[in-house]
């Protein structure tokens, strides 16, 4: 199994390519409402940008709280989300001690899955799937 992890954001422009990817490719929508990765900005242009995704935690909080088991545990870390489960009850986004889930217009989660579909999207490969075995210090998101 692996995980998405955004090692090389010191490479990052900012130009939310991924972002768009994430949400035509796996949700099939063109907006960042629905993406499950976000790049904000650590303060300017100059100062560089952040990616804010699932960091596949093991147990996972979003999944613990979640009352109707949407989002359960994935062997590994991170989490399986099933859209007709939800109740969008927003109790997944207050338990992610990353601010790694985000609720759309309508209180639907979206939350990286770590299929890897931003990847090549990314101009200067900020961005790479990593087996689980790899999940040491400086390659974290």
């Amino acid at each position: 199994m692996k995980v998405l992890r955004a090692s090389l954001m010191e490479r990052c422009i900012g130009c939310h390519s991924c972002s768009l990817a994430c949400a035509r490719l796996v949700h099939k929508k063109f907006s960042w409402d629905t993406a499950g990765i976000r790049i904000m900005s650590t303060g300017g242009l100059t100062t560089g940008f952040e990616a804010r995704l699932c960091l596949a935690c093991d147990p996972a909080p979003c999944a613990e709280v979640c009352p109707t088991d949407a989002f359960s545990q994935r062997s590994g870390g991170g989490v399986v989300y099933r859209k007709k489960l939800c109740i969008q009850c927003g109790r997944c986004a207050e338990a992610c001690p990353v601010d790694a889930v985000y609720l759309d217009g309508q209180g639907n989660p979206h939350v990286c899955i770590h299929c890897g579909q931003c990847v090549p999207y990314c101009p200067h490969s900020c961005l790479e799937l990593q087996p689980v075995n790899q999940k040491e210090a400086g390659h974290e998101a």
